[in-house]
């Protein structure tokens, strides 16, 4: 896969759209937009931003047993996630789930004063 890269922190990196059928969303995607994807089991699927199999990732799939309108999941990255935790939480947002790991890092989702809620990620530490 290439490599992804994130040259201005803090701006849309990643749209994670929320599905109630895995398979159907996949065919609907790939057939409407020519989208691929990247299987990470049956919750959730990356979205391809070339259909080469070595193409970053823009999004993803992600399965829900009912999808709440609203729209999807905008992910912002940080280079450093707890600094952008705090600033988030000092700005008036609300942390709704994290910082947690997952197969690409860390993140946390959080509600601005609105109430919508937004996520943020950051790539593993270097070992």
């Amino acid at each position: 896969m290439a490599q992804h890269t994130h040259s201005i922190p803090m701006t849309i990196d990643y749209i994670e759209i929320s599905v109630t059928d895995m398979q159907a969303a996949r065919d609907f995607y790939g057939t409407a937009f020519g989208w691929s994807f990247t299987d990470y089991g049956r919750e959730y699927a990356g979205i391809r931003t070339a259909a080469e199999s070595d193409g970053d990732e823009a999004g993803g799939l992600l399965l829900a047993e009912s999808v709440t309108p609203g729209g999807p999941l905008v992910l912002l990255y940080s280079d450093d996630l707890d600094d952008t935790l705090g600033r988030v939480t000092a700005a008036g947002g609300s942390v709704i789930s994290g910082p947690y790991d997952f197969p690409g890092g860390r993140r946390f989702h959080f509600a601005d004063p609105s109430g919508n809620e937004l996520g943020v990620w950051a790539a593993p530490s270097p070992s």
